[in-house]
């Protein structure tokens, strides 16, 4: 059986409040706001509270990886 501890850091391996992912992205808390607004990242809302899946972000952020063409060859 699972401790209360090692379960709240399961839970926080896996979610992240709006200010966890803008440190995590290193981006403003408004940013990530307004970005969550109007859906160009992958958010969830349960009543005024914003839930981010870090495992969804980082697929998110990879998707959106610029390859230089120097680095192609």
């Amino acid at each position: 059986m699972v401790n209360k501890n090692k379960q709240s850091e399961l839970n926080m391996d896996k979610w992240l409040t709006l200010k966890q992912i803008a440190e995590y992205l290193q981006m403003s808390t408004s940013s990530i706001y307004k970005m969550g607004q109007v859906g160009k990242i992958p958010i969830y809302k349960v009543g005024r509270q914003w839930g981010f899946k870090k495992e969804e972000i980082d697929t998110w952020v990879e998707k959106r990886k610029v390859i230089r063409q120097k680095d192609k060859k």
